[in-house]
């Protein structure tokens, strides 16, 4: 298969490129070139700029596109522009927040209504998905993930909790230990969409792994890093009357009360799974996530997007209770 990713070189994108290399595509990557320089010699590199100069890419044909790093509807109909006008298939890596809301304690499918307008991250996602659909009619695949995690994560969302567990002690940790929670590795997402390019799938579909509690997420992260962590619960409103930031402050937290995001992780797979979606086990993706941030130096660190070690102190100095 003749592939153009646009991105390639951070982190879903990278996972899809070294997959693609692996299974034998011909890979041509589109990106502005600040990012990975060194990285898959073999694939071909161009290189242009989603918001102006697209001129690279005139008078290529490729069999499919998969793009990693689309946020507004001009990017998606700049791109289509300057692609062959009968590009085969285009998978469009889009997004769960382009839904408008969330409702507490409800599952969610393709369906559900999708954000409004022009601001914001989800509305722009939902209106780019609209975007390559008008001008690639019925040769789309719409890729809603979730919490995107793995190895070469540059947000450090996930990553939080192996490297937390790993320092043992007392951890805090969110809300009801049953609450369900979701994430896909972005190894599993890479395969997939390689997959949805080959079969030409298209439609729309929530990209996510199957549920599974936050208590045993955190019970695969002590085991994955042999460590003595201690989990201490504390419910909703204790967080956030600590002030604790949902989502950023604790990963994968979220009040489930919250009227506009409290069923955020409950999100319907089914359509995915029936078209090939399939997820390694949690302690995998927990124990390789934890390597390959110990191996790049980041165990110790402390991301300022996360629960600062003073603020997680004083919150378990409130102990709710060990696990």
């Amino acid at each position: 298969m003749k592939l153009l990713v646009l991105g390639g070189t951070v982190f879903l994108g990278r996972h899809i490129v070294q997959a693609a290399l692996e299974q034998g595509h011909q890979v041509t990557l589109l990106n502005r070139g600040r990012h990975g320089a060194s990285l898959f010699p073999t694939a071909e590199r161009l290189t242009g700029d989603r918001d102006g100069d697209l001129q690279a890419l005139l008078g290529r044909r490729f069999d499919a596109v998969i793009d990693c790093c689309g946020y507004t509807p001009e990017q998606l109909a700049r791109s289509a522009r300057a692609l062959d006008a009968d590009t085969p298939h285009y998978t469009f890596i889009s997004s769960i927040s382009a839904y408008a809301a969330f409702a507490p304690g409800i599952r969610f499918d393709e369906t559900a209504p999708l954000a409004t307008g022009l601001e914001g991250y989800g509305a722009l996602k939902a209106r780019a998905e609209e975007a390559i659909e008008a001008a690639l009619p019925g040769r789309v695949a719409r890729v809603r993930p979730g919490l995107i995690v793995g190895p070469f994560d540059p947000t450090g969302r996930f990553t939080y909790w192996p490297l937390r567990a790993a320092r043992g002690g007392d951890v805090l940790a969110p809300g009801r230990p049953e609450r369900p929670v979701q994430f896909i590795d972005a190894r599993d997402l890479a395969l997939w969409c390689l997959q949805l390019a080959r079969d030409r799938a298209t439609g729309v579909f929530n990209a996510v792994g199957p549920s599974v509690t936050m208590a045993s997420l955190l019970e695969e992260c002590r085991a994955a890093t042999c460590c003595d962590a201690r989990f201490v619960w504390m419910s909703d409103d204790q967080l956030v009357a600590q002030g604790v930031a949902p989502w950023t402050g604790l990963p994968l937290w979220i009040p489930e009360a919250d009227p506009a995001f409290g069923g955020l992780l409950l999100a319907d797979n089914r359509r995915a799974l029936a078209a090939g979606l399939t997820a390694r086990p949690v302690r995998e993706t927990v124990f390789d996530t934890f390597q390959w941030a110990y191996d790049s130096g980041l165990a110790g660190q402390t991301d300022a997007a996360t629960l600062a070690p003073e603020v997680e102190a004083r919150c378990l100095a409130l102990r709710a209770g060990p696990a």
